[in-house]
């Protein structure tokens, strides 16, 4: 009987798609301009391309109040190789179109943006499965599929909800999530979502060099990964964000119906309206018992 996944996937064909991380907040106070960042992108989207000719790359900007596709290499012209001047202007307006979008939509929605914004991690992720899968449904052999986050800016507790179940439906569907942080701070879903999904998490030490980094990490084929050695996370913070306040918790309570996340004692949940008849204490008066 022949395996699911020798018929689903072909082992050496690979479709990657690449969420970017378009904060411009982020990009004002970041050590490396957006723009080398993105030829670096611009440059490992090339190299996977130049792997094999039936890979795939979908670049999509995860804004502050929005994302888009900038880059999906099926739309280039199938005559002769690919053309980096070219990628790399065609995208770059896509990206600088996206990003006075989301200026003028993060405005016009009456959010007070600062550095510490958000990207809207959640809503990229789930343009990327729902890619997959289209592309899944479209053919009997499909190239061996992964999410790659490029993450500069802060989590944001608010889509602890909705980052988690994307990061359950990639760990369903067989999707590897790597996760590169080109900012100063480590992601904690970003580390949820590697973990569970057996994908490659990294911090590069050295942005001047991060198409290096993106070369020798996240270029090579999932099949090939077996072979390799390559960086191991060495801690993965699992803390979850309440749904009341939207804050990263280190204890809480958890409504028994629906899983609800509270980091204060709730007579009622606030999801699913479940009442709570047992008088809970509060947790943060309970004296350590570890001394």
């Amino acid at each position: 009987m022949t395996s699911a996944h020798s018929k689903l996937y072909s082992d050496d064909v690979s479709l990657v798609v690449v969420v970017v991380d378009t904060n411009p907040f982020f990009w004002a106070a970041a050590a490396l301009p957006f723009a080398d960042f993105f030829a670096h992108l611009i440059h490992f989207v090339n190299s996977l391309l130049l792997l094999n000719h039936l890979n795939r790359v979908v670049v999509i900007a995860a804004g502050v109040s929005s994302c888009a596709y900038i880059l999906d290499s099926s739309d280039a012209s199938p005559s002769g190789g690919v053309a980096v001047s070219d990628t790399f202007d065609k995208a770059s307006r896509k990206a600088e179109e996206f990003i006075a979008q989301d200026a003028r939509a993060t405005a016009g929605n009456g959010s007070v943006a600062s550095a510490n914004a958000a990207s809207l991690l959640s809503g990229a992720l789930s343009i990327s499965l729902c890619y997959i899968q289209r592309i899944f449904r479209s053919g009997s052999r499909h190239p061996q599929p992964r999410i790659l986050c490029l993450q500069g800016s802060p989590d944001g507790p608010e889509q602890y909800v909705a980052v988690m179940n994307s990061i359950f439906s990639a760990q369903r569907s067989m999707v590897p999530i790597d996760s590169c942080i080109v900012g100063t701070q480590d992601s904690a879903f970003l580390q949820q979502a590697s973990y569970i999904t057996g994908g490659v998490y990294l911090k590069p030490q050295e942005l001047n060099g991060l198409f290096q980094y993106l070369a020798a990490v996240f270029a090579t084929d999932l099949h090939s990964r077996a072979f390799l050695r390559l960086p191991k996370t060495l801690g993965v913070d699992f803390r979850a964000s309440c749904f009341c306040h939207k804050k990263t918790i280190d204890m809480g309570y958890v409504c028994s119906i629906c899983l609800s996340i509270f980091c204060k004692n709730q007579k009622k949940c606030s999801t699913c309206g479940s009442e709570f008849s047992r008088a809970m204490p509060d947790l943060n008066s309970v004296p350590d018992q570890s001394k």
